[in-house]
């Protein structure tokens, strides 16, 4: 019986950190705390691309209630895998936010709905057939690429964080006021208090918790307003081609196909990240995996009235502040987004929480992210080596869509649309500096260049005995306290040698 009771519980504990397997109740709420997580993320780009396409909010309502449900399904798909779909890790799916400028783009040229969805899925074929190519990609990503990439992550999503904090809407009245960015920091202040609280399960639930404190906060104070849940239907059911069916033009699914790119680069990075925060073996076949989940979920999507999917980072930040690294706690998240989109009284509950209050949370969210791409980079040897410049010149890259988002405005479409973001940006510049200087070895000079740190002097503990007091260099010359030179013996020369009398 014993031997019985310590095999069981042997066999209970999962050989991957990702593969454990919570209370069901622990698992539900820690999913629900990812959608929160990323719910403004995903409501976004619908709310966006609908405006362009000059929907009424009825449309507008159906195409998120589409990105809702779809983001689910693809997240249930990723996180719990079939036969060569699904990276089987803590990942949240969602509409990228990669390509709303291309299908914005679109629409103004005169396509319509139609042919944004039609891009979609041509683009999103394209890029199924291609992901064994970037699978391979993994012996490009040494942790010097792959801290770069990281940080670059956590520091490109602080912009989102800010401006949820003031509010969300630039145009909308009171944004950026004291009282918003008042709101944002209660919450992040609650997300701070109940992270030290010595109850794991607070501490762990700390984003969840003061978001909801941050919301019934706003809500007495009139910052929440819940009048618009009762308003539409209760449940509704997804309905194919509701927009009528796609149309297929050329230009638009060329410049979709770069969009793709994109999101296969993020995507790749987002997956390596949660695997060194999870602390489990990410190789190319996972990659891969992953990576044609996220394009058989795009590709079909428009079926259902919804866009590209992608990894959402800010959520990667979440399974690295909160410690919880089950794939199955991210697919009970799924399952949320599921029963949101099929529920839209449920779905308007959830958007009725402020926008500060997320904005809050986030700043924690993706400083962690940034945070554990710096833990990656502390890994890194910087010794007579070039790593110290191409984490340098990666990051400055990385940073210039931040710092300056109209820098890239007068390029080509095709180039604006692949290096506005500085996860791309970065993650393209780390990879040819790695491989210019790590890879292709030809040219290389052998002294270190003043961009590398220069190497550490150390001396054995035998010749140091040799030592005593006074003893010090001269002109080149080892020489003893009173003056006289010390001789300095070849390798496997006795010391009684006649060269040195």
């Amino acid at each position: 019986m014993i031997r019985r009771r310590a095999a069981a519980a042997k066999g209970s504990r999962p050989a991957r950190p990702e593969d454990e397997v919570l209370p069901l109740g622990s698992m539900f709420a820690y999913g629900f705390q990812h959608v929160l997580t990323m719910y403004g993320g995903i409501i976004a780009p619908p709310l966006i691309i609908g405006t362009a396409a000059g929907m009424d909010s009825a449309d507008i309502g159906l195409l998120i209630a589409a990105c809702l449900f779809v983001g689910g399904a693809a997240t249930l798909l990723q996180t719990i895998g079939v036969p060569f779909f699904g990276s089987q890790l803590p990942l949240v799916q969602g509409v990228s936010f990669a390509g709303v400028a291309t299908m914005t783009a679109i629409l103004s040229g005169g396509g319509g709905i139609q042919a944004v969805f039609g891009a979609v899925i041509a683009a999103s074929v394209i890029g199924l057939l291609i992901t064994p190519i970037f699978a391979k990609v993994i012996r490009f990503f040494p942790p010097v690429v792959n801290g770069v990439v990281i940080t670059t992550i956590g520091l490109t999503l602080m912009p989102v964080a800010a401006n949820w904090a003031m509010g969300g809407n630039a145009r909308a009245e009171g944004y950026g006021s004291v009282s918003n960015i008042g709101l944002a920091a209660l919450t992040l202040a609650f997300v701070l208090l109940l992270s030290k609280v010595g109850i794991s399960a607070i501490s762990r639930l700390s984003i969840l918790l003061a978001i909801v404190i941050g919301t019934v906060f706003a809500a007495l104070v009139g910052k929440a307003d819940f009048s618009g849940v009762g308003e539409g239907p209760v449940f509704a059911l997804p309905s194919p081609f509701a927009f009528g069916m796609p149309t297929f033009e050329v230009a638009a699914i060329i410049s979709m196909c770069i969009v793709i790119l994109v999101t296969l680069t993020e995507t790749t990075a987002d997956i390596l990240a949660v695997g060194e925060i999870v602390d489990t073996k990410v190789d190319s076949k996972r990659i891969a995996d992953g990576l044609r989940a996220d394009m058989l979920s795009s590709a079909l999507s428009p079926v259902f009235n919804s866009f590209t999917q992608s990894a959402f980072a800010q959520n990667v930040g979440l399974v690295a502040i909160t410690g919880v690294k089950s794939r199955f706690v991210v697919s009970a998240g799924g399952l949320i987004l599921v029963i949101l989109g099929l529920l839209p009284v449920l779905g308007r509950v959830v958007a009725a929480v402020p926008t500060p209050v997320l904005g809050g949370a986030g700043i924690v969210l993706f400083g962690t992210v940034a945070a554990s791409g710096i833990r990656t980079l502390a890994k890194v040897e910087y010794k007579n080596n070039m790593n110290l410049i191409i984490v340098a010149a990666s990051l400055g890259f990385g940073m210039i869509p931040i710092a300056a988002p109209a820098f890239y405005d007068q390029f080509p479409s095709w180039f604006s649309t692949i290096f506005h973001s500085g996860i791309s940006s970065a993650a393209v510049m780390a990879i040819l500096l790695n491989i210019l200087f790590n890879h292709i070895k030809a040219g290389n000079s052998e002294e270190p260049s003043v961009f590398a740190e220069a190497p550490v002097r150390a001396i054995r503990t035998d010749q140091l005995r040799i030592l005593r007091e006074g003893d010090h260099i001269k002109d080149g010359k080892l020489m003893d306290a009173e003056g006289q030179e010390i001789a300095v013996v070849p390798p496997g020369q006795p010391l009684d040698s006649p060269d040195m009398k």
